[in-house]
């Protein structure tokens, strides 16, 4: 049986092997392997000319294939839509299923051609299209009720939808047909909870995973936060940013708020590496407009760490009301109080870290991937 997985992601080649930033690796693709004999992919890619980054994480092997499928939402690729269009619904056409994960122009014309050609399909949702475009510039919030409106449709007819969440994606694009709520999130071996909770230290470090030019991750709230604790005389926080993309605007932010000192990039990391860099945090923090169910969230809880995030999509499901800030115009003076009283609260930072840490379990990898088996059984035995 062959399966087709259709999505926006960018895999990186070199040579003859596929690498990916993390998101879909070759470990995270086999889940499609158990009930499938073969997988192709149809994505984004980009063609490395030089030795792979260390950072990335190998993506290739048996039985999986990949094909190349250029941005055509580019302006200046623009005229090649209807040619890479046509590579999509030819793939579609030679494979026995098709599993769409969506927002995405690659997923959705793969649901397209499913539909034409009465292929069996099922989608998984991973984020809200309404919130990534709405928070993303003057011509996203154009855009945002068309594809909103089009995104409810896709998921409405689906025959089988996998959320990532166990609430929010749901409740925003109800499936009326069958659907399950598996997250994306790959937790294994759960540490022994074992924190070092102090109120008083030269140094406080906190920190964000996640990438550093996109605008709705929201780091710029923690940010003009540092700025407010400054000026009230707390200068001892660091905030540490993990993630790749271009800095130049949080270090404007960094730069007018005075705290450039204050503010570490350290780039990407291998998975490995973030784990050993969530321990040395004092609060983890997610401070995103956008997110379908942030595993970064969900990997810093299970290292019992106290967390806070704002009260947008899937992180409400995840961390204590408590914890969560408002998105409005104080959200940057609310994170700062938010702050500055959990380091200064010991009973409060163990609280969040117990709950944490319990509400990780939940996500366990083997918990989640028997659902997931199951419900991949099941739309191959109904198709």
């Amino acid at each position: 049986m062959k399966v087709l997985f259709a999505h926006d992601h960018t895999f990186y080649k070199y040579k003859e092997n596929y690498y990916s930033t993390g998101g879909l690796s070759n470990e995270m693709l086999q889940r499609y392997l158990i009930q499938f004999d073969e997988l192709k992919i149809v994505s984004r890619q980009n063609e490395l000319n030089e030795k792979i980054d260390d950072k990335l994480t190998k993506a290739s092997g048996e039985n999986i294939s990949f094909v190349k499928i250029e941005n055509f939402k580019k302006i200046k690729k623009i005229y090649l839509r209807n040619k890479e269009l046509k590579k999509i619904e030819s793939e579609v056409v030679n494979s026995d299923y098709v599993i769409a994960r969506i927002p995405s122009s690659i997923g959705e014309a793969a649901i397209k051609y499913a539909r034409v050609h009465n292929k069996p399909y099922l989608i998984e949702l991973v984020a809200c299209t309404w919130d990534s475009l709405w928070n993303h510039s003057i011509v996203g919030k154009i855009v945002a009720p068309f594809s909103y409106f089009k995104l409810k449709k896709i998921v409405n007819d689906a025959p089988y939808c996998v959320y990532v969440t166990s609430k929010f994606l749901q409740k925003r694009y109800p499936n009326q047909k069958k659907s399950i709520n598996c997250s994306n999130v790959n937790l294994k071996n759960l540490p022994l909870l074992k924190r070092d909770i102090t109120v008083v230290k030269k140094k406080i470090i906190i920190g964000t995973t996640a990438a550093v030019n996109v605008k709705y991750k929201g780091q710029k709230f923690i940010i003009e936060a540092l700025g407010e604790l400054k000026k009230k005389g707390i200068h001892n926080i660091e905030y540490q940013l993990v993630g790749n993309g271009e800095q130049t605007y949080l270090k404007k932010i960094a730069k007018k708020n005075n705290v450039e000192d204050q503010v570490v990039f350290l780039g990407g990391l291998k998975h490995q590496d973030v784990l050993n860099w969530l321990d040395t945090l004092a609060i983890y923090i997610q401070p995103s407009l956008q997110e379908g169910l942030p595993r970064a969230l969900i990997e810093a809880m299970s290292r019992g760490i106290p967390c806070l995030g704002t009260d947008r999509a899937g992180i409400p499901e995840l961390i204590s009301s408590s914890a969560l800030i408002k998105v409005n115009s104080e959200t940057s003076h609310s994170f700062a109080d938010s702050i500055y009283k959990l380091i200064n609260n010991v009973d409060l930072q163990s609280q969040y870290s117990q709950e944490n840490y319990n509400e990780s379990k939940n996500y366990y990898h083997e918990k989640i991937e028997n659902r997931r088996q199951e419900f991949f059984k099941e739309f191959i035995k109904n198709s």
